[in-house]
C-alpha cells in the first residue's frame, strides 16, 4: 500500500544518519540563495538602465526578469520527477552548483540577449532548489515538527533577500553591477563542498526506493501528483500556491509605489517595505509551531483569511504612523508564512514516492502567480487605481486561496 506522511515521514525525522543541524543549515542556505534572486535583479536593474550597459532598456529589463522567473519555474516542476527518481541529496546538490556557474556568468554577458538567457538558466538551477529543499526538510522533521522545519528553513529566503538588499548598498557603486553576480556564484560554489559532505540521503527517500525496488513495489508514481485522490488536493494546493506567491512578489513589488499613491512619502513606503519583511520572518517562526499543534489546515486556512483582512484594512488611509506600519507588519506576518504554510501542507499529504514531484509542481504553478502579481499591480498602477484598488485585488487573491484548500482534506489514509 501507498504510505501517508504520517507513518513515513516522522520515523524518518529520528534517523541517525539525518541526525543533527548541517542538514538544517545546508536546506537553509539554498533557500537563502532563492532569496538572493528575489532581490539581485532589481537592485542591477535599475544601474544597467541608468549606465546603458549591455543595451538595456525598460522593456528590456522587464522581459529579462520575466524570462528569469520563467526558467525558474519551469525548473521547480521539472525537478520533481527527477529528485523523487535520483534522490534529494543528488539533486541539491546539482542544482546549486548549476545555479552558482551560470550566476557567475552573468557578468560575461556581451548584450541584453546574453544576458536574458543566462537568467534563464540560472533560473532553472535556483528554482529546482527551493522544492528539493522543501522536501528534504519535510522527511528530515522530527515526529510532529514538520510545520515549524518548512517555516523556519524557509526565513533563509528572507534574509537572504535582506543580505543580498545590503550587499547591493555596499558594493555596486565601487564594483559594477557585476559583482553582485560574482557573489552570489561564489557563494553558491563555496557551499557546494559542505553539501557533498555533509548532507546525508534522506531516510524516507531510501524507505521508497526500497519499496519500489522490493518485490511489492509501491504502487505510487510520479503521474499520481494529478490522478485519482490526488487530482483534488493538487488542484487545490496549486491554486493556493499560485495566490500565494502572487501576494508575496506583488507587495514587495508594488508597496511602497502603491503607499506612495495613497498619499504616504517615499520613505515611509520604504520602511513599510522593511516593515512587511519583518513581519515575514516573525510569521515564519510562529506558523510552523501553530500548524504542528493544530493541524496544516486549519492555521493555513486561518492564516490566508487573516492576511485577507489586513491587506482590506490597508486600503484605509490611517493618520497615525504607528497604525499603518503595525498594519503592515501584520500583513506580512500573514501574507508570507500562509505561503510557506502551503507548502508544508503539501509535503504533510503526499507520500515519499512523489512528494518531490508535488512539491516541484506546486512551487512551479506558484511562480506564474509571482510574474502575474507585479503584473496586476503594474496594471492597476497604470489605470491610476492602484490604491485602493490593489489592496482589494491582493485581499482577493487570498480569499481565493481560503475557498481553493478549503476543498482539500486535511489528511490523506493510506490506499488499501
Amino acid at each position: 500500500m501507498a504510505p501517508s506522511l504520517r507513518t513515513t515521514g516522522p520515523a524518518t525525522g529520528t534517523s541517525s544518519s539525518t541526525a543533527g543541524l548541517w542538514p538544517v543549515i545546508l536546506c537553509w542556505v539554498a533557500v537563502a540563495l532563492d532569496g538572493f534572486d528575489l532581490v539581485v535583479i532589481g537592485a542591477v536593474i535599475p544601474v544597467l538602465l541608468e549606465s546603458g550597459d549591455l543595451g538595456f532598456t525598460p522593456a528590456a529589463a522587464t522581459t529579462a526578469a520575466t524570462i528569469g522567473l520563467v526558467g525558474v519555474g519551469i525548473g521547480a516542476v521539472a525537478i520533481g520527477p527527477l529528485t523523487d527518481r535520483f534522490g534529494r541529496r543528488l539533486s541539491l546538490i546539482s542544482c546549486v552548483t548549476l545555479f552558482s556557474f551560470l550566476t557567475l556568468a552573468i557578468p560575461l554577458a556581451q548584450n541584453v540577449t546574453q544576458f536574458t538567457a543566462l537568467r534563464f538558466l540560472a533560473g532553472l538551477g535556483l528554482g529546482a532548489c527551493l522544492p528539493t529543499a522543501l522536501a528534504y526538510m519535510s522527511e528530515h522533521a522530527p515526529t510532529g515538527r514538520g510545520g515549524s522545519a518548512v517555516t523556519r528553513m524557509m526565513t533563509g529566503y528572507h534574509v537572504g533577500a535582506v543580505l543580498t538588499a545590503l550587499l547591493a548598498l555596499i558594493l555596486i557603486e565601487p564594483l559594477g553591477w557585476e559583482s553582485m553576480f560574482v557573489v552570489g556564484g561564489l557563494a553558491g560554489l563555496a557551499a557546494v563542498p559542505f553539501l557533498w559532505a555533509k548532507l546525508p540521503e534522506s531516510e524516507a527517500y531510501l524507505t521508497a526506493v526500497h519499496r519500489r525496488d522490493s518485490a511489492s513495489p509501491s504502487k505510487v508514481r510520479s503521474t499520481d501528483v494529478v490522478k485519482g485522490r490526488y487530482l483534488r488536493v493538487s488542484i487545490g494546493l496549486c491554486v493556493a500556491s499560485f495566490m500565494g506567491l502572487l501576494l508575496v512578489y506583488g507587495l514587495n513589488t508594488w508597496l511602497p509605489t502603491i503607499m506612495g499613491e495613497a498619499g504616504y512619502s517615499i520613505n515611509a513606503g520604504v520602511g513599510l517595505l522593511l516593515m512587511l519583511n519583518l513581519g515575514a520572518v516573525i510569521g515564519l517562526l510562529v506558523a510552523g509551531s501553530i500548524s504542528d499543534a493544530r493541524g496544516n489546515k486549519p492555521t493555513v486556512l486561518l492564516w490566508f483569511g487573516l492576511a485577507a483582512f489586513f491587506l482590506a484594512l490597508l486600503s484605509i488611509k490611517m493618520d497615525s504612523t504607528v497604525l499603518v506600519y503595525a498594519a503592515v507588519m501584520l500583513a506580512g506576518i500573514f501574507v508570507f508564512s500562509a505561503q510557506v504554510l502551503v507548502y508544508a501542507f503539501v509535503g504533510h499529504l503526499y507520500p515519499p514516492e512523489i512528494r518531490g514531484t508535488a512539491l516541484g509542481m506546486a512551487a512551479g504553478v506558484g511562480r506564474v502567480g509571482a510574474i502575474v502579481g507585479p503584473t496586476i499591480g503594474g496594471a492597476l498602477l497604470t489605470a491610476g487605481i492602484a490604491y485602493p484598488w490593489g489592496f482589494y485585488v491582493f485581499a482577493v487573491a487570498a480569499l481565493l486561496a481560503v475557498l481553493a484548500l478549503s476543498t482539500v482534506p486535511a489528511h490523506m489514509e493510506p490506499e488499501s
